[in-house]
């Protein structure tokens, strides 16, 4: 397993800081969210990509992905009844599989609730439209060797995908190599009537679990809550889990580095007691 931090935790830093910072306390990547690059990350000029490559190789630290994607521009959907809007979201979408690609991620997280919900009076006709766009985009992802993960949320958050099992079912649904589901630990806490560590145990061996970002569902960092992560930890070692641990509070507290750091000592901690 692989540590990584979502990015969002340290703005409005510059992203150079960014990358010494979480590299000197100990990730090995950060995840990015894109609203944090500007308004129009994914169609980032080629100088501005390799300066990020350029920033987070001085620092030691990968680019381990992206995470909430459609935060900006406004108006987008995948469920929208719009086919201009509709298609104006997949571009947004192809853009940022590549601006992950080139910076040296992996995966993609597709949480954005907002710009998933159903339409009222239409809720069949809505997923068979998300479906499409995550088809599509999942075949760009495979192109540019990357994975595109569908992220459970809960509700009242998200109306569409709550748990695992929605999840698995639309990935196996769509059926493309480069699409696969994730845990969220808040979500998945939030939602799910298992416990977190029994998800992992279930789900993993099907392959289609591909990712995991780590919280609680207080919405603090991994040690900041109730939630205890030593049997998640134990059970994604058990499980051969060699993806990207990615720490993503919601709320920062006291502050973004001071959680992100209390995270990294907490769980570093635990996994040397699991060796």
């Amino acid at each position: 397993m692989r540590l990584a931090l979502c990015n969002e935790v340290l703005a409005p830093w510059p992203f150079a800081r960014q990358c010494e910072w979480a590299a000197a306390v100990g990730y090995q990547g950060l995840e990015l969210a894109p609203f944090t690059l500007g308004e129009t990350a994914w169609r980032l000029p080629a100088s501005e990509r390799t300066a990020l490559r350029r920033a987070a190789s001085d620092a030691g630290i990968r680019v381990s992905g992206l995470h909430w994607l459609l935060r900006q521009p406004e108006g987008l959907s995948i469920t929208s009844p719009d086919a201009a809007v509709r298609a104006r979201t997949l571009q947004v979408l192809r853009g940022l599989v590549d601006l992950c690609a080139e910076l040296g991620g992996e995966v993609l997280v597709h949480g954005s609730p907002a710009q998933r919900r159903l339409t009222p009076r239409d809720a069949a006709g809505a997923r068979e439209r998300a479906a499409e766009v995550f088809a599509a985009v999942a075949e760009h992802a495979q192109a540019a060797g990357v994975t595109y993960c569908i992220e459970p949320l809960a509700p009242p958050e998200a109306d569409f995908v709550h748990t695992l099992a929605e999840a698995a079912a639309l990935v196996r649904a769509i059926d493309r190599p480069a699409l696969r589901t994730m845990l969220d630990c808040c979500a998945a806490a939030r939602a799910e009537a298992e416990p977190v560590h029994g998800l992992l145990a279930r789900w993993l061996p099907s392959g289609l679990l591909a990712h995991v970002q780590v919280n609680d569902p207080n919405g603090r960092g991994p040690g900041q809550g109730a939630l205890g992560f030593a049997d998640i930890l134990r059970a994604l070692r058990r499980h051969g889990y060699a993806g990207w641990l990615a720490v993503e509070p919601f709320d920062h507290h006291p502050d973004g580095p001071a959680a992100a750091a209390r995270a990294i000592g907490y769980l570093r901690g635990l996994l040397e007691a699991l060796d």
